[in-house]
C-alpha cells in the first residue's frame, strides 16, 4: 500500500565516501560545522551547512547561503567528486555503532502518500524550519538529507536484505565518531520484487526527519503548481528516505534537567513528588517503561507513578515524558510548556547519565531526570492514533550521514 521508487543516486567516488559524508544539517551549529570541515574541502558540510564558506556573521537563512550550497554541489559534480548513477536503483545502507547494527533500504517515497497519511508522523513541525529545508531543496534542485523511516518487519524483505548485504559493498568506512557506514547497490532484477513487497505494507512511520519530509511535500506542491505538463511521475513528487525494519531500530532516552526547584526546598520538593510517585533509592538508569531515575542532592532515586496518576489507555498521556510532565514538571516545578521554558534542558541519551550528574553537580541545575527509552510500539501507537509525541521524547542513534547518496529532483 506504500510506494517505494528507485532513483539514480548522486554519490561520491567510493574511495572518497568517508571524506565526503557528513552529519545531518540539524545536529551541528554553524561554528561546530565550520570546525569539523576545517581542512576538508570534500566535506558535505560545504553543501548542507554552506554558511561555513561565508563570513561568520552571515545570516544562515539568507539567500546567499542557499546559493552557496548550490554552487558547492555543482563544484563537487564538476570536479568529479560526485557522479550520478547511470540507472535508477535501490541501495542498502548499514550503520554499526558499538553493538547496534541497522540496515535500511535507500529509496524515494511518495509526497502524495505522505499527504494522505500513509507515511505517518509523530511530531509537530515548525514553519520556519520547513521553509529552511524547502529553500535548500529548491536552490540545490536536490534532496541531500534522507528522512529516517521505519515499518513493521517483512520476512521476505529481510531475507533479500541479508542476501544482498552478505556480498561485496559499494563503499565501507568508519566515520570520526566510530560509526561504520556501508552501502550496497541493489541488483536491478530485485527492484520489482522489493517494490511489490512494499505495496503490501500498509504504512511507513517517520522516525526522524519530520521537517525534511514536510519540506519534500511542500516542494512537490510548488513544483506541481509551476509545471503545466505535470504528470505525477516527476522526481519532485518523491523524497529520499532510508527505510528500516522495526527490528533494526534503536531509540535512546531523552533526558531532562531543571535549573531550579520553583522556590521549593529539597525536602519540600521530594515530599510533593511522593504525591504521585513511589520513591526509593535507585540507580541512574530506569529499568523499564513507567519508571524514572531522579538525581538531586548528589543522590539517585527511583520514581514509579502511582496507579491512577495517568490514563493507561491514552497513547500520548501514557508516554513517560507525558507522565513526568503532567505529574511533576508542570504541577511542582511550574514548567507549563517544555518547548519554550528556558529553565529546562533536554539531554540526548547518547550523552549518558553522567551528563545529568555533571549538570546538577555544577550547581547550574537542581534536579535531573533519566527516562526509559520510548518503545517502537509506543511510537507506532501514537502515530496510528493521529496524535503527536510529547516534546523531546525520542532520540535516534546513529544519525544518517548526508552526502552518501543524493536525490536530484
Amino acid at each position: 500500500m506504500v510506494t517505494v521508487k528507485p532513483f539514480a543516486g548522486l554519490r561520491p567516488k567510493n574511495e572518497l565516501a568517508g571524506k565526503v559524508a557528513a552529519p545531518p544539517y540539524d545536529v551541528l551549529d554553524s561554528n561546530e560545522a565550520r570546525e569539523m570541515a576545517k581542512g576538508n574541502e570534500l566535506s558535505f558540510l560545504h553543501i548542507n551547512k554552506p554558511e561555513i564558506d561565508l563570513p561568520p556573521e552571515t545570516d544562515p537563512y539568507c539567500d546567499a547561503v542557499y546559493q552557496k550550497g548550490a554552487d558547492n554541489l555543482r563544484r563537487f559534480i564538476a570536479e568529479g567528486t560526485m557522479a550520478a548513477d547511470s540507472c535508477q536503483m535501490f541501495y542498502f545502507y548499514r550503520q554499526i555503532m558499538n553493538h547496534h547494527s541497522q540496515t535500511g533500504l535507500v529509496a524515494c517515497v511518495s509526497a502524495d502518500e505522505y499527504d494522505k497519511g500513509l507515511i505517518k508522523k509523530h511530531e509537530f513541525t515548525r514553519p520556519e524550519k520547513e521553509n529552511d529545508r524547502v529553500r535548500h531543496i529548491m536552490a540545490l534542485n536536490a534532496q541531500v538529507g534522507p528522512v529516517f523511516l521505519t515499518y513493521p518487519d517483512d520476512k521476505e524483505l529481510n531475507c533479500i536484505q541479508t542476501d544482498i548485504c552478505s556480498g561485496r559493498p559499494e563503499c565501507d568506512f568508519v566515520s570520526q565518531d566510530n560509526v561504520r557506514h556501508t552501502v550496497w547497490l541493489v541488483p536491478q532484477d530485485k527492484t520489482p520484487e522489493i517494490a511489490a513487497i512494499f505495496r503490501r505494507i500498509p504504512y511507513l512511520y517517520v522516525a526522524d526527519g519530520h521537517h525534511r519530509s514536510a519540506a519534500g511535500s511542500i516542494v512537490a506542491k510548488q513544483r506541481k503548481g509551476a509545471n503545466p505538463k505535470h504528470s505525477g511521475t516527476e522526481e519532485y513528487n518523491f523524497f529520499m528516505a532510508v527505510i528500516f525494519p522495526k527490528s533494526h531500530m534503536s531509540i535512546m532516552a531523552y533526558n531532562r534537567a531543571v535549573m531550579d526547584l520553583n522556590g521549593l526546598g529539597e525536602k519540600e520538593f521530594i515530599t510533593l513528588v511522593k504525591d504521585n510517585f513511589n520513591l526509593k533509592a535507585g540507580g541512574p538508569e530506569p529499568k523499564s517503561v513507567h519508571e524514572f531515575s531522579m538525581y538531586i542532592g548528589g543522590k539517585w532515586y527511583s520514581l514509579k507513578p502511582k496507579k491512577g496518576s495517568y490514563p493507561e489507555d491514552d497513547p500520548v498521556k501514557s508516554i513517560d515524558a507525558s507522565i513526568l510532565q503532567d505529574n511533576l514538571l508542570q504541577p511542582i516545578l511550574g514548567i507549563a510548556n517544555p518547548r519554550t521554558d528556558n529553565r529546562i534542558k533536554f539531554i540526548g541519551g547518547i550523552r549518558g547519565t553522567g551528563e545529568l550528574e555533571k549538570l546538577v553537580n555544577s550547581g547550574k541545575f537542581k534536579v535531573a531526570f533519566s527516562l526509559y527509552p520510548v518503545t517502537l510500539d509506543q511510537l507506532f501507537s501514537v502515530a496510528d492514533s493521529g496524535n503527536v509525541m510529547p516534546p523531546k521524547s525520542t532520540w535516534f542513534e546513529p544519525k544518517l550521514r548526508s552526502g552518501l547518496i543524493v536525490h536530484q529532483i
